[in-house]
């Protein structure tokens, strides 16, 4: 495939420029980076996945990943980091699909806030991802320039890796008849609804990080009003189909007695 050139990562100096990488996306001082070059170099030479996306010699992007459980089928990614415009954050997936297969590795897992659209997006509908699992307030406040000291609420994607990569350019799921809202943008702010259908939608602000700089408050009700929705129909079994419109989360569950979404703060 075209685009940045991705390799395997051995040496420090290499860590290194992988740490200042992601210092610079998400924000923080270098001291302060999502992972460290130390953490890479031990991970590496246990025998898990660290690599980098190279333009030339410019390293664009890079993912690190670790064997979770059940042990031999299943690889956790826990960190890809890439500069925007570039297509590095596909390669490193598409590579890192490939090192877990040549591995005889069944699927990889991630977590990502499911707030950002293009995150959901990206995770969904290019790669075919699937949430299992709300995760509410995960590695607790995080206070860089993408997270702004908000709750770091996540949701568990599942990559299922005998399943084919969806095709380029699809558009995502189509809205399913009957479909009900159970979150929707009303002007920028999350309007809360009453539901009783077999598929529900979620919609998601469009752009948290940069409510999260400008408006606080408007980004803290949206995190609650998807926790509240979201979290709680995946808590019950609820199965998300994909995204519709690069906006919307498609949910399917049982019909049963109708649901109020609420944004009551989990203990």
């Amino acid at each position: 495939m075209n685009g940045p050139e991705v390799r395997e990562l051995h040496g420090m100096a290499q860590f290194e420029a992988v740490s200042l990488l992601y210092a610079g996306i998400w924000g923080t001082p270098p001291e302060q980076a999502p992972m460290s070059a130390e953490v890479m170099r031990a991970l590496s030479h246990a025998g898990n996945y660290v690599a980098g996306a190279y333009e030339g010699d410019r390293l664009v992007g890079a993912a690190v990943a670790f064997f979770g459980e059940p042990l031999g089928t299943t690889m956790h990614s826990h960190i890809t980091g890439a500069l925007p415009g570039l297509g590095a954050g596909l390669a490193l997936k598409m590579h890192q699909r490939q090192w877990a297969l040549t591995r005889g590795l069944k699927r990889i897992t991630w977590t990502y806030d499911p707030l950002i659209r293009r995150n959901a997006h990206f995770n969904l509908t290019k790669l075919g991802a699937r949430p299992e699992e709300y995760l509410r307030s995960f590695y607790g406040a995080m206070d860089d320039a993408i997270n702004g000291g908000d709750e770091s609420d996540r949701v568990l994607a599942s990559w299922d890796l005998s399943a084919p990569p969806p095709a380029p350019g699809d558009p995502g799921i189509a809205r399913p008849e009957g479909a009900v809202h159970a979150v929707r943008d009303r002007e920028g702010l999350p309007e809360l609804a009453g539901l009783d259908a077999e598929y529900v939608l979620v919609d998601l602000p469009a752009d948290v990080e940069a409510l999260r700089r400008t408006d606080p408050a408007a980004a803290g009700a949206w995190r609650r009003a998807v926790r509240g929705a979201l979290g709680v129909l995946l808590d019950e079994g609820a199965q998300v189909l994909g995204l519709h419109g690069r906006r919307s989360y498609v949910i399917h569950r049982r019909p049963r007695t109708s649901i109020t979404p609420t944004t009551r703060e989990t203990p």
